[in-house]
């Protein structure tokens, strides 16, 4: 199989340099193993998602010398594909709804970040509720403890990156614990989780080699739980080293400042910012 890499960005604020050194992470690796480079863009969030910021992704990232295959995966083309797959898994009794803090739901939609809190684990108040008693506004989670003995075979996943390399045995125990019951879905707004929809696109793309933050690192085993699930083959993973700014803080899409598109207009080269970022 070819050695294909990914860069998934969401259309909610402009690349900053943690992006550029994600991106130039997954692309250099690919090329390295005479493999494929994807792009994918994750706007199943759709009120933050804008067409320009879409846009200047793609400027952005063949700025930094990068190509890819078009047309690329956009996620709000595909929120039946997702919604198909989830609805699957709640014919199979691992999805209950949950009609709990809609704070929590939000949040636990997205992807998790480093420097944000993510919502406390699931004490399992509308576990048990058959799906015949959701109600509109109701969020679905997965049942942890049903679908960790679905599997019953021990699920691992292989981690190419020096802060976690190596082979990683995912225990059950932990992940009931700190992970718990997650939110997949929210019917109202037709979308998915961060979570469930990568693992679909990443199975569907083909990709062998996930390269992203070390920010995501702990999100792997639940994915991971999700392609068993599904069926899906589980990819290797590479979770590279975070570029922070002087006090050390992870960067975000609020620092305009670091942006892609603000080195650019200064005039700093391609060279330039690749070395500012450690390459």
């Amino acid at each position: 199989m070819t050695f294909t890499t990914r860069f998934a960005p969401s259309p909610t604020g402009p690349l900053h340099l943690g992006h550029a050194y994600s991106a130039l992470c997954a692309y250099e690796m690919a090329r390295a193993a005479n493999g494929a480079f994807l792009l994918r863009i994750e706007d199943t969030d759709t009120s933050r998602a804008r067409l320009a910021w879409e846009a200047q992704i793609y400027d952005d990232l063949a700025w930094l010398g990068l190509s890819w295959p078009t047309p690329v995966l956009r996620q709000s083309d595909h929120l039946e594909r997702y919604n198909r797959d989830l609805m699957a898994l709640a014919d199979r009794g691992f999805i209950y709804p949950c009609s709990c803090s809609r704070s929590d739901i939000r949040a636990a939609l997205s992807a998790p970040q480093e420097g944000v809190s993510a919502p406390a684990v699931y004490p399992g108040t509308c576990r048990g509720r058959p799906m015949s008693s959701r109600q509109a506004g109701d969020a679905l989670r997965l049942d942890m403890a049903r679908a960790l003995d679905a599997l019953h075979a021990d699920i691992a996943f292989t981690e190419t990156g020096s802060e976690h390399a190596g082979t990683h045995n995912i225990d059950a125990a932990t992940l009931l614990a700190q992970t718990g019951d997650a939110v997949l879905g929210r019917k109202e707004i037709e979308t998915v989780s961060y979570a469930l929809a990568a693992v679909i696109d990443d199975a569907a793309l083909h990709i062998t080699h996930v390269v992203r933050g070390a920010d995501l690192f702990d999100t792997t085993p639940l994915q991971v739980v999700l392609q068993g699930l599904l069926n899906l083959s589980t990819p290797t993973y590479h979770h590279h080293r975070l570029i922070r700014d002087e006090a050390g803080k992870r960067l975000a899409k609020r620092d305009d400042a670091r942006a892609i598109a603000t080195y650019r207009a200064e005039g700093v080269t391609l060279t330039e910012l690749r070395q500012r970022v450690g390459l």
